[in-house]
């Protein structure tokens, strides 16, 4: 498995593997993909260069994910608000995608995950459009990691959307107003039928959730690194999970004494 991107790395992560309690692992981590301009700055190099370097991290971090046993992992690729980036450099960003579903789709399909889409995609171009949904159709049999790529997305955006849906129903009358519900909100984002967040992971020293998830990440457990995200390694990523599973969680109730 995954002898592509990693078998050369594979022996040496079995000991970190087995720092990790696998009964206790969050179902759902949601990662913030950010630092690669200040990576590459710090470096002397352009931006672009941190965006490729943010590139292969994702790529580690997929297969750890997979191979420990997360069951959804979504990643925060690009947001609304990234449109106001320099033209040259939205153009890369949607390059480095498009390459990535190019290059790498076969090897997600054949280690069993399931890559899906979420935000405004009927914006972007025509082009992308169409690789992401043969991704997506390619892999939709999978039972493995679900792997949610956030791409023209904004949670304000998603919960616009969502009272939109939710109101044209109203009106046609095949929902009624007094059965909104926290339930019929989940229905109509885009990540309904998947658990909320358990964990979510920001890199690069920034303590915000940037527009990220707002609804979904109202019980997720936060954890925070100064490390820029082309830095983040699969080491990282254990920790996280490790210190995630010394928290008791206890969604607005009190701490179990007995």
């Amino acid at each position: 498995m995954w002898k592509k991107w990693f078998s050369d790395k594979a022996a040496n992560k079995q000991n970190d593997y087995n720092s990790i309690d696998l009964t206790r692992l969050p179902c759902h981590v949601a990662i913030i993909m950010d630092g690669n301009g200040r990576w590459a700055q710090k470096k002397g190099l352009p931006r672009a260069f941190g965006h490729r370097a943010g590139a292969e991290t994702l790529r580690e971090i997929v297969m750890t994910a997979s191979e420990i046993g997360i069951r959804v992992l979504t990643a925060y690729a690009f947001s609304t608000e990234n449109w106001r980036r320099p033209a040259d450099e939205v153009s890369l960003l949607m390059g480095l995608l498009a390459e990535y579903l190019d290059n790498e789709i076969n090897e997600l399909d054949k280690n069993n995950v399931q890559i899906r889409f979420i935000g405004k995609i009927e914006e972007l171009a025509l082009t992308l459009r169409k690789k992401i949904e043969k991704a997506q159709a390619q892999t939709a049999h999978n039972t493995g990691l679900i792997l949610n790529l956030a791409v023209n997305y904004g949670g304000r955006a998603e919960l616009t959307r969502a009272v939109k849906i939710i109101t044209e129903k109203v009106l046609k009358q095949e929902l009624a107003l007094e059965d909104i519900n926290e339930a019929i909100i989940e229905e109509n984002l885009y990540t309904a039928n998947i658990p909320a967040p358990d964990l979510l992971i920001r890199p690069s020293g920034d303590f915000r959730i940037s527009n990220f998830l707002l609804w979904q990440v109202a019980y997720a457990e936060f954890w925070f690194t100064e490390t820029n995200w082309p830095d983040f390694k699969s080491e990282d990523f254990l920790q996280a999970i490790r210190d995630y599973q010394q928290r008791e969680r206890r969604f607005g109730g009190i701490k179990n004494t007995k």
